[in-house]
């Protein structure tokens, strides 16, 4: 049976760290019934108990990585001038609230200072704004999605 501490399965949480320390990955996550655990290699493991029909800010979708994934495919070369990169850690979220429509859309036009994003660092919304005016050819963040520093979030050219 798995060792448990005030109803957290403590097994699981090993196995997640044994799954980091096996892979590349820096940060894994999972959902079963109302917890959802999340271990990172930057040294802050969370558990948050949230219901299950919270809004999608308070519980994001949990990613499930298999231990034995394969490498993912090289993405294509882009002109560093024209990635907007992420200046926290943070989760990324496209619209102003749960529900709302998206800041932006690939396609759109965009102009300099408007907000693409915001990601939430430390229970604060930063706005990530468009560093010049031009159009969305990529989005390279789900909603939702936790984010490093440094990580490209959106081409704009």
């Amino acid at each position: 049976m798995a060792e448990k501490k005030n109803g957290i399965d403590q097994a699981l949480i090993r196995d997640l760290a044994n799954i980091l320390n096996d892979t590349d990955l820096t940060e894994i996550e999972v959902e079963q019934d109302d917890l959802r655990i999340r271990v990172s290699r930057a040294g802050n493991t969370q558990y948050i108990q949230a219901p299950m029909g919270a809004p999608a800010y308070a519980a994001a979708p949990a990613a499930v990585a298999a231990p034995a994934a394969a490498a993912p495919a090289a993405a294509p070369a882009r002109n560093p001038a024209n990635t907007v990169s992420a200046p926290m850690v943070g989760t990324a979220y496209m619209a102003p609230a749960p529900g709302a429509r998206a800041f932006i859309e690939v396609g759109a036009t965009v102009k300099e200072g408007q907000t693409l994003l915001i990601i939430e660092a430390m229970k604060t919304m930063n706005q990530i704004p468009a560093p010049k005016s031009g159009k969305v050819v990529e989005i390279l963040v789900e909603d939702g999605s936790p984010v490093e520093y440094g990580q490209a979030l959106v081409v704009v050219e």
